[in-house]
């Protein structure tokens, strides 16, 4: 038994790069909070005001990326990833600054109503923004294919059945993990099990199958009478394989859970939208009336 190299799974961004963006905006948070009480900002002061100003044009260039999607005039102004960039700055950016115009205070019920739905906006864009870029990839806006990905588990699935065919106790192993992953996908249960409890059971079955590896490719090896470099070799490509094929279910079982998730969130999302949209106008028109 020979085993030949798998193709290795396509480059996903790391961990590390999406907790520094949340702990970013965390930070952002945090520095919002200490620069009101260190410089004593409120909404009325002539400060807050502008700053509330600035942050308000910033809110509203953020429509210029969905009219871009929809206008074929905007069409060819840049790159998708360049509008999409500039939109998550605008995202970040424009409630930071409306929040140190708040003074994390509330003056009014509109205003409250305003903070808050501006916020939920805010919370839910990065929420979005964690599913779209589970969906495209990177920031080019090229939807990945699903059934692309499932034609490479499909072909991850046959070599390991030929690869493992001398350990049925990992090949099962690795079998269930399937089962667990694509199992009802349907339900909204799953989709989020994909995103929360499915990311554990992967490192724990690859750290069980990994270790039970050595051993059973010891025993094969003496089997057929390998000498050590082959026996090294095979395990090497079998390690690969075995990664490889829990990774190839783990991306399908998340790519069906995220496109599912991103619809549900687009249909919760553009409410609060306009709702920020018309308590932002009316909070506006009663700063400069009254």
């Amino acid at each position: 038994m020979h085993v030949a190299a798998t193709r290795p799974a396509s480059r996903q961004r790391p961990w590390w790069a999406e907790a520094l963006l949340y702990l970013g905006i965390a930070a952002l948070v945090a520095a919002a909070w200490l620069a009101v009480r260190a410089l004593d900002l409120r909404a009325a002061s002539e400060r807050g005001y502008w700053l509330g100003v600035a942050g308000g044009c910033m809110m509203l260039l953020l429509f210029a990326y969905p009219l871009r999607k929809r206008l074929r005039l905007m069409a060819r102004w840049g790159a998708a990833k360049w509008w999409f960039a500039v939109h998550m700055v605008l995202g970040i950016g424009g409630p930071w600054l409306v929040l140190v115009h708040s003074g994390f205070q509330i003056g009014s019920l509109n205003a409250g109503v305003a903070l808050y739905s501006m916020l939920i906006v805010a919370g839910s864009g990065v929420v979005g923004r964690f599913l779209y870029l589970r969906i495209h990839r990177g920031l080019s806006g090229e939807r990945q294919s699903l059934a692309q990905l499932q034609r490479s588990l499909g072909l991850q699935h046959d070599g390991l059945h030929s690869a493992l065919g001398f350990s049925p106790l990992l090949e099962r192993s690795l079998l269930r993990f399937e089962t667990y992953a694509l199992a009802g996908q349907g339900s909204l249960r799953q989709h989020l099990r994909a995103y929360t409890l499915l990311p554990l059971r992967h490192a724990a079955t690859r750290e069980r199958c990994l270790r039970a590896l050595r051993p059973a490719l010891r025993k094969q090896a003496g089997l057929q009478g390998w000498d050590e470099a082959t026996r090294r070799r095979q395990h090497r490509l079998l390690r690969q394989t075995v990664i490889g094929y829990l990774q190839a279910v783990q991306r399908v079982a998340q790519f069906q859970a995220a496109v599912r998730l991103f619809s549900l969130w687009h249909v919760l999302h553009v409410p609060f939208v306009y709702l920020m949209v018309i308590c932002a106008v009316a909070h506006v028109i009663a700063v400069h009336a009254y």
